[in-house]
């Protein structure tokens, strides 16, 4: 799709114009919002380094590099190596657009080089951790006032190794557990930016066990698991649900952000496993 602004946008068109007509080429595109705020945050950091009657076309190379050594040597607010890497990747994305579409004859960003960032291994839960947790959620099941709550998502987490954002999205619809030789959930995405990621998960048993557990307790109107009537554990709001998951790591000793080293845990065992095999 073409954004009338577009049609307006040449070598002579200052920054901030150019940079707003870019934004909603990027949206016309399907990229994610936060993609969008973090391409537009970078780029309006940019142009504050500039005149404000700065044209694209009057950009060089060597006014970007500045830019550059300006933000990591003299700006007051430090910039890391990872900020550093994204905001000239930023910059290469938006004259290289402008580049391609005929706004401009050269791209000035070609030649800056990128600087690539080494991310340090992952921090992953030990044998020993997981079985810290799963006890810490075992005795709220077993407690007098029991609760299968943190046990169902627990499970669901390590089971799984979907993200946070995965299972607040979940749906009744997306399970599929009445079949025993074959349950699975399906991870959907609403955007179509990010279809490519949806899948199926075999659940174990005895996941679907104490889940049929935790709707017995709770009753809800439908079967869920995230809370509204259509989604598949409460409580209802995300701070809400992911203070189970807060409580049971402190509980277990494990001051860390559990929800994250859950699917990094269940992606290393899977390697384990295969490779044991």
């Amino acid at each position: 799709m073409n954004n009338p602004a577009d049609s307006h946008i040449t070598s002579n068109s200052l920054l901030i114009p150019a940079i707003k007509s870019w934004q909603m080429y990027l949206s016309d595109q399907g990229r994610s919002h936060f993609t969008i705020k973090a391409f537009i945050g970078d780029l309006k950091l940019m142009t504050s380094f500039f005149p404000t009657d700065t044209a694209v076309g009057s950009v060089t190379t060597a006014d970007l590099n500045r830019f550059l050594d300006w933000m990591q040597k003299e700006r007051p607010v430090p910039c890391s190596p990872k900020s550093l890497s994204r905001r000239i990747t930023s910059i290469k994305a938006f004259f290289r657009w402008l580049t391609q579409s005929g706004r401009i004859e050269i791209d000035p960003a070609e030649k800056v080089l990128q600087q690539s960032v080494i991310s340090p291994l992952p921090e992953v839960l030990t044998h020993e951790e997981c079985t810290k947790v799963i006890e810490v959620a075992a005795r709220q099941r077993t407690a007098q006032k029991a609760d299968a709550r943190p046990y169902t998502l627990l499970l669901l987490l390590l089971s799984t190794g979907i993200k946070k954002g995965e299972c607040l999205a979940l749906n009744i619809n997306h399970l599929e557990i009445s079949d025993p030789l074959n349950q699975y959930l399906f991870v959907r995405y609403a955007n179509n930016a990010s279809r490519y990621k949806e899948r199926k998960i075999s659940l174990p048993n005895t996941w679907v066990q104490v889940y049929q557990e935790y709707l017995l307790q709770y009753k809800p109107d439908e079967p869920t698991i995230t809370g509204s009537k259509k989604r598949v554990i409460k409580p209802t709001t995300q701070e809400n649900k992911f203070n189970v998951i807060k409580f049971i790591g402190n509980n277990s000793s494990l001051i860390i952000g559990l929800t994250i080293l859950f699917r990094r845990s269940q992606i290393m065992a899977a390697v384990i496993s295969v490779l044991a095999s």
